[in-house]
């Protein structure tokens, strides 16, 4: 087994671009945590056979919950499963929950906790060093916290990931290699960076409608992604998926696990899980997930995958990382007529320097990078069973 994923399904306040599922209210927080470690035990059933490498708090955000919170579940997952030597078990967090705890409790530094319970890489949700960027995101955090964590955390974490958006409106080319510049400052070995996107039934998209904020322009967007790539690229980073770069032996392992199609079980609300075999997703809704957990039934989903769902999320993984589509793979397999269909497909793409084949291996150009998920749409393959 690839690893554990849990969904801390809580945050102080909603950010205006956000449509991921969690609650403002914490009321029902010490019911869910012990919630989601009878979940652990509960699954422990299904991978039996399979050691667990990562460990991932994610959210919502995980670092809104106690030390204590934190541990039980991460002691939960070794009583009930084989862990390997040396996890990596990551935390997301937000910066106003770290700094506080330094500038006003002194004697207690939440790093050194984190670390004594086994966290040993931190993902950090800056998004931007800029005032006026963070208000219009509606973040929890200021840019002084976001660069008083940075130079806290790198004093006791070597492995952190940091999050940055791009395409933010009236955001200039030299604003995002600002942001850019400022990261690197820190020495950070881990960098993900999104397109600002705009979802429906978020405040983002409401802003829009009304003409509170302007419409992204996607031209922009492109132009920061390839600033981006370029930046980091001079700096040692590695471009392993489309929206991740990590110095050499920092890559998030659990994310790679997804792109690479190992298995994992997620814990929580809205969590999803994949076994090689199915998809499950749990129910996002906080009531029902703990009403559910209580009667001792798990509040899952599940779809078995057909040839072709396996092909096209294949192709989807494949194509926004260093690792490319195996044409020998699909033809071993999915079969000759997936890879004649994959083949004409691409081939309007190759020519337009988009993709490229090297070692029978399909991958994206540079120019193709940012466009990766529209052109693997095109090579999906619809209805063929």
């Amino acid at each position: 087994m690839s690893g554990i994923y849990i969904h801390i399904p809580f945050c102080k306040q909603a950010c205006h671009y956000c449509d991921f599922h969690f609650s403002t209210s914490l009321k029902k927080k010490d019911k869910m945590v012990l919630a989601l470690a009878k979940e652990i035990a509960m699954r422990k059933s299904e991978f039996q056979d399979d050691a667990v490498e990562t460990i991932y708090f994610g959210g919502g955000t995980p670092s809104i919950l106690q030390i204590a919170d934190i541990r039980l579940l991460i002691d939960e997952v070794y009583r009930n499963y084989k862990v390997v030597d040396n996890p990596e078990i990551t935390l997301e967090a937000n910066p106003d929950d770290l700094t506080p705890i330094l500038s006003f409790r002194g004697t207690r530094n939440l790093f050194k906790e984190f670390k004594a319970i086994g966290v040993n890489r931190l993902s950090i949700g800056i998004q931007s060093f800029f005032e006026d960027d963070l208000k219009l995101m509606n973040r929890a955090h200021n840019s002084e916290e976001a660069k008083s964590c940075l130079e806290i955390a790198t004093q006791y974490f070597d492995n952190i990931s940091i999050d940055l958006i791009y395409g933010m409106p009236n955001m200039s080319n030299e604003k995002w290699l600002q942001n850019i510049e400022t990261a690197l400052s820190y020495n950070i070995p881990h960098i993900s960076s999104y397109a600002l996107t705009v979802e429906p039934k978020t405040a983002l998209h409401t802003f829009i409608q009304k003409g509170i904020i302007p419409q992204l322009d996607d031209e922009v967007a492109q132009e920061h992604f390839h600033l981006l790539v370029d930046k980091l690229e001079e700096n040692g980073f590695i471009h392993y998926e489309l929206s991740n770069f990590g110095k050499e032996n920092y890559f998030s392992k659990n994310n790679s696990s997804y792109w690479l199609g190992k298995k994992y079980i997620g814990i929580g609300p809205s969590a999803h899980s994949y076994d090689g075999e199915k998809r499950g997703w749990n129910v996002s809704n906080n009531a029902l997930y703990l009403k559910s957990i209580q009667e001792n039934k798990l509040p899952l989903e599940t779809e078995t995958l057909t040839k072709t769902d396996r092909y096209n999320e294949y192709v989807m993984t494949g194509l926004r990382t260093i690792w490319g589509i195996s044409l020998d793979r699909i033809a071993t397999e999915f079969g000759k007529t997936y890879l004649d269909y994959l083949n004409q497909q691409a081939a309007k793409y190759i020519e337009d320097h988009l993709l490229f084949v090297d070692d029978n291996i399909l991958r994206t150009t540079k120019s193709g990078k940012f466009l990766s998920d529209g052109i693997a749409s095109d090579l999906f393959l619809l209805n063929l069973e």
